[in-house]
């Protein structure tokens, strides 16, 4: 099942250019500063990544993810295999659902009577087709939380682009703004620290306290760096932060390192450094006995975190000898479910918008062949 491809820039608009998708989405204007309007039909999108059911899904869905990146076929080929060990399923539409139960059920004991919709991006359920749902459901305003914490162009503005693409595919429908940034936010933080803890925890007591800890992320180009955020750099620098909010409450004292899994694209253009396992191989060389990793840049144990760091991290781990623990994912911890609700209410009760909100127009802008094409 192929995803929609469609033109989201105004004729005459450069991507990069004012009015932002932020303000585009939200029907014209910037997202406000005032409470939500009395009476208005609103909702709660979770905006996701998407992931195969089933064998015959794992190519297609992969070509989806990959389109216009000039990925190799070999490279597909080998990605794809991971997913045929699991059956051809991911195991991120599952965490998906969880999320949404549990979310649902915090609004509702919250006396928060908002419909909770899911859509995807590379896969269904669609974020187009659920866009027509909301828009035949009577939806005015949708408030959109995006399973990325943090800035860059896929892990944020991509997320402002794929609310773009459905309501041009839809012709309108419900107006949207993306809730901000949340790797700061303390249900967030609280359940990494409280995975980080258990992970250290389940060590043989003779190294639990000298064990390495790090922080993985999902590698990007550098060039995707380098422009994330409005002054650049911002996809590093929350990361960072993240992770030191994280082992400050889980091992306070205790130093970390900030390292990058999961790279994809072709050999010629770089990426963020060091790859996770050739820093396990530096430091078992430095003569580290045992290390814990904890992958803060992602928000649930999909299958990058299960294959990357369960399965060849450990492998890499296992044959230097080093002693390894890996701790989970926000998923569907209360604390990081209690935070989901209050970065909805944020919004609904008015404020300042923060950053992930409103974005400014060439806010983690990484041009593509197309814009070259629309320039000339």
């Amino acid at each position: 099942m192929p995803r929609a491809t469609v033109d989201i820039t105004p004729a005459g608009q450069g991507p990069d250019q004012d009015p932002s998708l932020a303000v585009r989405n939200n029907g014209g204007a910037a997202p406000s500063a005032e409470p939500a309007p009395p009476g208005r039909r609103e909702a709660l999108l979770v905006l996701s990544f998407g992931g195969p059911e089933g064998h015959d899904d794992v190519l297609p869905f992969l070509e989806n993810v990959t389109r216009g990146r000039g990925i190799p076929p070999e490279r597909l080929l080998d990605v794809a295999e991971h997913y045929h060990h699991f059956d051809g399923i991911s195991p991120i539409n599952d965490q998906n659902r969880a999320l949404i139960a549990a979310v649902t059920k915090e609004l509702e004991a919250a006396g928060i009577d908002l419909p909770v919709y899911w859509g995807n991006r590379n896969w269904a359920p669609y974020v187009e087709d659920t866009w027509r749902q909301m828009a035949e459901d009577g939806v005015e305003h949708a408030y959109v939380f995006a399973t990325s914490a943090y800035a860059s162009f896929s892990g944020c503005r991509q997320y402002h682009e794929d609310i773009a693409r459905a309501r041009v595919s839809y012709g309108g429908g419900p107006t949207a703004e993306k809730l901000p940034h949340y790797f700061d936010a303390p249900g967030f933080v609280r359940a990494n620290a409280d995975a980080l803890a258990a992970a250290i925890a389940s060590l043989p007591a003779d190294v639990r306290d000298t064990a390495r800890l790090v922080a993985t992320a999902h590698s990007i180009p550098n060039s995707m760096a380098a422009v994330a955020g409005p002054q650049g750099g911002a996809y590093e620098a929350e990361l960072m932060a993240a992770a030191r909010a994280v082992v400050g409450a889980a091992a306070p004292g205790r130093s970390f390192d900030l390292v990058w899994q999961s790279r994809s694209g072709p050999p010629s253009v770089p990426w963020l450094e060091p790859d996770v396992n050739e820093h396990l191989r530096s430091l078992a060389a430095g003569g580290e006995t045992a290390v814990v990793l904890f992958p803060v840049g992602f928000i649930s144990d999909h299958l990058e975190v299960i294959w990357d760091l369960d399965n060849e991290a450990r492998q890499t781990a296992e044959e230097l000898g080093l002693a390894f623990a890996r701790a989970g994912t926000a998923g569907t911890h209360p604390a990081f479910v209690t935070s989901i609700r209050k970065l909805l209410g944020e919004r609904r009760s008015g404020g300042a918008p923060r950053l992930g909100t409103d974005c400014p127009a060439a806010c983690c802008f990484v041009p593509r062949r197309s814009d070259a094409r629309r320039a000339r």
